[in-house]
């Protein structure tokens, strides 16, 4: 079964996100909320854990992975952004929004999408992800926490641990930011295009 731990919304406890990281160092896969539903998550060079993550989501080679990564200048590294793409993210972050870009050679080739060697990329605006983040010292390789025939990510820890308990090696409970999806700006390919329409406002883009 699944460690279930709770971490304080504004607070988190530095000795149990000690834990959490340390774990996450060993290769195990957890489930944490965001400022925008649960995501599971392990390190960017866990190729067992990013296929854990692609049995439990059931998608293939063509899912967009998202890297939750600390600060701008962490994100920067990643991806490939230009001037007019990096006042764009810098308007909108943090927040609940998921940036498609193509991959820098610091991105792991098996996080990437197979055919267009993109990835996505979030600044979340949530105190328990930045602190595992911070403290881990890298992005986190994640995917939003929709099971299966779902629409909408799953947003409380105990039914995660209720449903996923066997699957994962952690759940961090939490309040979610808010109850949908990220909305999903995909700019690989030097437009602006809304791939996905949800928490994060888009009226900018009208």
């Amino acid at each position: 079964m699944a460690w279930y731990v709770d971490l304080h919304p504004q607070n988190p406890q530095q000795r149990n996100v000690d834990k959490i990281v340390d774990r996450l160092r060993r290769g195990e896969v957890i489930a944490l909320p965001t400022d925008s539903g649960y995501a599971i998550a392990c390190t960017m060079a866990n190729k067992e854990g990013l296929e854990r993550i692609r049995r439990i989501r059931q998608v293939g080679e063509k899912h967009h992975f998202t890297l939750l990564c600390h600060d701008f200048a962490q994100l920067g590294q990643l991806v490939i952004v230009d001037n007019s793409v990096f006042r764009l993210i810098k308007s909108l972050t943090p927040g609940p929004y998921t940036f498609i870009l193509k991959g820098t050679k610091e991105v792991p080739r098996m996080t990437l999408n197979a055919k267009k060697a993109t990835v996505g990329v979030r600044l979340p605006d949530h105190k328990i992800t930045q602190a595992i983040v911070e403290t881990l010292g890298e992005p986190l390789l994640s995917s939003t926490l929709i099971m299966p025939g779902e629409s909408e990510p799953m947003n409380q820890g105990w039914e995660i641990a209720d449903l996923l308990g066997n699957a994962l090696d952690v759940v961090v409970e939490g309040p979610v930011g808010e109850d949908g999806s990220t909305t999903v700006v995909d700019l690989s390919d030097g437009d602006v295009r809304i791939a996905r329409q949800g928490a994060g406002d888009t009226s900018m883009f009208d």
